[in-house]
């Protein structure tokens, strides 16, 4: 078995300024979380950008380049940028950042679905800047738009940059849709499958869920391709844990959890990053350096970048 791949998401766009004190918002603290996140065990840096003010999504070009370039200096870690963006967004805006720094890996999401934010109105009612209510209300009637178009846009887009995906799959049909695209040539092994588990909207989080996405991906993709597992909120360390013993990388981070224990929020990402990794070690396994998930995943190298 080879070396599990730690992934940290240091920030997102899911989780609002008011749920933490600890969600990174400002370049100087994406870039803090994202050392630190990879000085605990992290080879891949998972980015997305946010309004240093009011902590809203920034999928502009220019907000990323505030922090890239100080991530790039400060650790050896893989960055990935997400195509993803905040659900509200179309492809052509979500994908501008990897068009402009051409990273080793960019996220991609595999389909269209419901992604339902608003269920944490209930646990978060303090909400210090309007577009946050605003942002998970209209989660109600949100459709995270990921058509084949959308889709094959991104895909020859990066393409041509050299840049490898990590492939969010949010349902079984996911994979289905990557198989669609494996077949017409536009994704060549090894491919870094993501199985998010947890989103409303999405698949569960049931111990069958994890073997059905396993199952399914094992009979379409064989040995071509790298899976990790990504369990959303208080679901991330049992899935990362039920993950890693079937075989899977990991991905943890506060823009998929913002939580470390029952009813106590995480106080950085190195901190989820430092429990992934004794999770991992507790298994028998090793943890993969980035130069380690570079060769697993057969990545560019980030002097091949524009960061």
């Amino acid at each position: 078995m080879s070396k599990v791949i730690i992934t940290c998401a240091v920030t997102g766009a899911i989780h609002t300024p008011s749920m933490s004190p600890h969600l990174p918002v400002t370049p100087e603290e994406i870039i803090e979380a994202s050392i630190g996140a990879a000085e605990a065990g992290a080879a891949i840096i998972h980015l997305h950008a946010r309004d240093p003010i009011t902590g809203k999504p920034d999928q502009s070009p220019e907000a990323f380049a505030k922090f890239l370039p100080q991530i790039k200096a400060g650790t050896n870690a893989v960055i990935n940028l997400t195509s993803g963006g905040s659900p509200f967004m179309k492809i052509d805006e979500r994908i501008q950042p990897s068009m402009r720094f051409s990273p080793e890996v960019a996220s991609l999401n595999m389909g269209s679905f419901n992604f339902a934010l608003f269920p944490m109105l209930e646990r978060f009612t303090d909400l210090k800047h309007d577009w946050e209510r605003e942002h998970l209300e209209n989660s109600r009637d949100l459709i995270f738009r990921n058509t084949f178009k959308d889709i094959e846009f991104a895909l020859k887009a990066c393409n041509a940059n050299q840049t490898r995906f990590e492939f969010e799959c949010y349902d079984i049909g996911h994979l289905y849709n990557l198989a669609h695209f494996v077949d017409k040539g536009l994704i060549k092994a090894p491919f870094f499958v993501q199985s998010v588990f947890g989103i409303l909207g999405g698949i569960g989080t049931h111990p069958e869920d994890v073997m059905h996405m396993k199952r399914t991906a094992d009979r379409l993709f064989g040995k071509d391709y790298q899976w990790s597992v990504l369990g959303a909120g208080r679901h991330q360390m049992r899935i990362a844990a039920m993950g890693a013993s079937l075989g899977s990388n990991v991905r943890v981070g506060l823009e998929d959890s913002l939580w470390i224990g029952k009813g106590k929020l995480a106080e950085s990402n190195a901190q989820q990053v430092r429990q992934a990794r004794a999770i991992i070690e507790g298994l028998g396994l090793e943890v993969a350096t980035p130069d380690e998930a570079r060769a697993m995943l057969q990545l560019k190298g980030a002097a091949n970048t524009h960061i």
